[in-house]
C-alpha cells in the first residue's frame, strides 16, 4: 500500500514536516514496512521555504536584514540546488511572529527586511525568486521592500517620506533612477494564499489590519493610504494595481511587488504543486493524508488541504484530512474531494494542552486510523 503524506504546517505548533514525521511514527506501530512519501506543502506562508528545500535540495542562507521595526535579526531563505533560484518566505523578515504583541503597529511596520533578502538573493546570483508572502507584520503597500531595491518615495519637498503604511498619505511621487539593477534580470513569482484586493471592504487594512494591531480609526487611515499609493503608482508607473487579485496580500506586498518587481502573483499551492511533482504522487498513492491546524468552511478557499484533496478527487483516491481543530461548515469538505475528516483532541483539553500535545495526538490518530485501513484491507 502506498501513502501519500501531504499536509500543512499547524500554525504556532508545527511544521508541515513535523506533521509529517508524526504521521509517520503512528502509522509505522501498525506496519513498520509501510510505504510512505512525505511531501510537505506550504502555500507561501510559515513552512515555505523548507518545503522547496526538501522536495527539491538546496541550501538554507542566512542573512542579517532589518525586522518590521527596523531592528536588525538574522533571517534566512533557501537557494535551491540548481543555484538560480532563491525561495523566500518575506515572513522570515517582516513577519508579524517577530514582533510582541504590544509592538504590533501597522502604521509604522516595514518590508524592507523582505527586500534586503530579495537582493542577497540576487546579488548570489539568483535569477529567479519565488516569494512566499504569508503571515506578515506590515500594511506598507511593499513600500519598504522597494527602498531596499533603490527605489524612493518622496513628498511634496522631495524629502524622503517614513516607514510604514501610516506615512503614505504623504507620497507625491516614486523615483526609480536609482533601482537595483539586476532586479531587471530575475525572474518574480509570488505565492499568495489569498486573493483580496489591496483596498476596500475586502482589502488589506481592513480584513488583516486589526490581527497586526490596527484600530477601526487606523483601517480607514491605511485602507486611504494604500489607495493614494495605488494612485501615485499608476501615475509614475505606469501600473494599476487597485483590483489586482491577491493584491491586498501581506498589507499590500502583492500589490508592491507586481508594481515595483514585475511579480507574477499565484497561488501558493499551485507553485508548489508544479515544483514538488505533488499531482504525480497523488496519482501514484493508494491513499492520501493531509490537514493543517484549523479545518472548516473557509479550507474550500483555496487551502492547502483543499488543493490536495482536488487531486485526489481527480485520480478517485481516498483522502484523510486531519486537523488540530474542525470547524463550522466542515462538513461541506466532504463534497470536495476528502473520504473523512479527524480531529486531534481525545477530550476536553485548553489550546495551550492541544499544542503541547500536538506531536502524540498526530501520531495516535495516525494510527488509529491506519488500523482501521490495515483491518479494512485485510478483509
Amino acid at each position: 500500500m502506498k501513502l501519500l503524506l501531504a499536509p500543512d504546517s499547524f500554525k504556532d505548533c508545527l511544521s508541515a514536516m513535523d506533521v509529517c514525521q508524526y504521521l509517520t511514527e503512528g502509522i509505522k506501530r501498525i506496519d513498520p514496512n509501510a510505504e510512505i512519501t512525505s511531501i510537505p506543502v506550504a502555500d507561501g506562508g510559515e513552512g515555505f521555504a523548507d518545503t522547496m528545500l526538501t522536495a527539491l535540495g538546496g541550501e538554507k542562507i542566512d542573512c542579517p536584514v532589518s525586522n518590521p521595526l527596523g531592528r536588525e535579526i538574522q533571517a534566512s531563505y533557501g537557494i535551491l540546488a540548481d543555484q538560480q533560484t532563491a525561495v523566500i518566505e518575506m515572513a522570515a523578515a517582516s513577519g508579524i511572529e517577530l514582533l510582541r504583541p504590544s509592538e504590533r503597529n501597522p502604521l509604522v511596520t516595514s518590508t524592507f527586511g523582505t527586500g534586503q533578502l530579495m537582493r542577497d538573493a540576487m546579488e548570489r546570483g539568483c535569477r529567479k525568486l519565488i516569494i512566499g508572502i504569508g503571515g506578515s507584520a506590515t500594511n506598507d503597500g511593499g513600500t519598504g521592500m522597494a527602498k531596499a531595491l533603490g527605489y524612493r518615495f518622496l513628498d511634496k519637498h522631495d524629502q524622503e517620506i517614513g516607514s510604514g503604511g501610516g506615512n503614505l498619505n504623504r507620497l507625491n511621487r516614486i523615483d526609480k533612477s536609482s533601482v537595483f539593477p539586476l532586479l531587471k534580470k530575475t525572474e518574480i513569482q509570488t505565492a499568495c494564499d489569498v486573493n483580496n484586493p489591496l483596498t476596500g471592504k475586502q482589502g488589506a487594512s481592513a480584513v488583516y489590519g486589526p490581527q497586526k494591531g490596527a484600530s477601526p480609526d487606523m483601517v480607514e487611515l491605511l485602507d486611504r493610504n494604500l489607495e493614494h499609493l495605488a494612485r501615485v503608482i499608476k501615475t509614475d508607473l505606469k501600473t494599476d494595481v487597485l483590483k489586482i487579485s491577491g493584491g491586498g496580500a501581506a498589507g499590500g506586498l502583492g500589490a508592491g511587488l507586481v508594481a515595483f518587481a514585475n511579480a507574477k502573483l499565484q497561488a501558493g499551492f499551485d507553485i508548489v504543486k508544479e515544483q514538488t511533482g505533488l499531482e504525480e504522487a497523488v496519482r501514484r498513492a493508494d491513499i492520501i493524508f493531509t490537514g493543517e491546524g484549523k479545518m472548516d468552511h473557509q479550507t474550500k478557499q483555496g487551502k492547502t488541504p483543499w488543493g490536495v484533496a482536488q487531486l485526489a478527487k481527480k485520480y478517485h483516491k481516498p483522502c484523510i484530512g486531519i486537523a488540530g481543530f474542525l470547524g463550522e461548515g466542515y462538513h461541506e469538505l466532504y463534497q470536495e474531494g476528502f473520504t473523512s475528516l479527524f480531529a486531534l483532541p481525545n477530550g476536553p483539553l485548553s489550546l495551550e494542552e492541544s499544542l503541547k500535545q500536538a506531536p502524540s495526538l498526530l501520531a495516535d490518530t495516525a494510527e488509529q486510523i491506519f488500523r482501521i485501513i490495515r483491518m479494512t484491507k485485510h478483509e
